[in-house]
């Protein structure tokens, strides 16, 4: 027989914190909509492993103990296997690039972690770019791109 509290049936506790209710607010379509995240640098995959990277290097020559747990080395994987660019120069030279154009944070990061093919496939996946970005300069752009993963690898 179930335990019954006040009517109703046994309820087992709650084993993971809670959600917090969607705000409703966050969208990456054709408008772009990331409620608390919209003013909020966003890296690309080649960014952020740049930056994991730098942060481990640094603490292991300070002689700091090095955060190798589980999920750090997960990550640095992850990011090992699916950035595009692997060296500091072209993450460099791709944000040089990003910086002349008037594409949001969000939108950066999409591009380069995604290093879409054409204008087509770089409109399916970030839809937010219509409007943005002439079918030329982004056309360009990605092509620049193209160039930067060839030469460094």
């Amino acid at each position: 027989m179930a335990s019954q509290q006040n009517g109703t049936g046994y309820q087992p506790p709650q084993m993971s914190r809670p959600k917090r209710p969607p705000t409703g607010d966050e969208e990456a379509s054709q408008t772009l909509r990331l409620g608390e995240f919209q003013d909020v640098p966003s890296l690309s995959l080649s960014e952020a492993r740049y930056v994991i990277n730098a942060v481990t290097t640094s603490r292991k020559e300070s002689g700091k103990k090095p955060a190798d747990s589980e999920t750090l080395l997960k990550v640095q994987e992850y990011l090992e296997m699916f950035s595009r660019y692997k060296e500091q120069e072209p993450v460099q030279t791709l944000e040089q690039l990003f910086n002349q154009t008037n594409l949001d944070k969000f939108e950066r990061s999409q591009l380069g972690s995604l290093c879409p093919d054409d204008f087509e496939e770089a409109m399916a996946l970030i839809p937010s770019l219509q409007g943005k970005i002439e079918e030329k300069e982004l056309t360009d752009l990605l092509n620049e791109m193209k160039d930067l993963r060839k030469f460094a690898t």
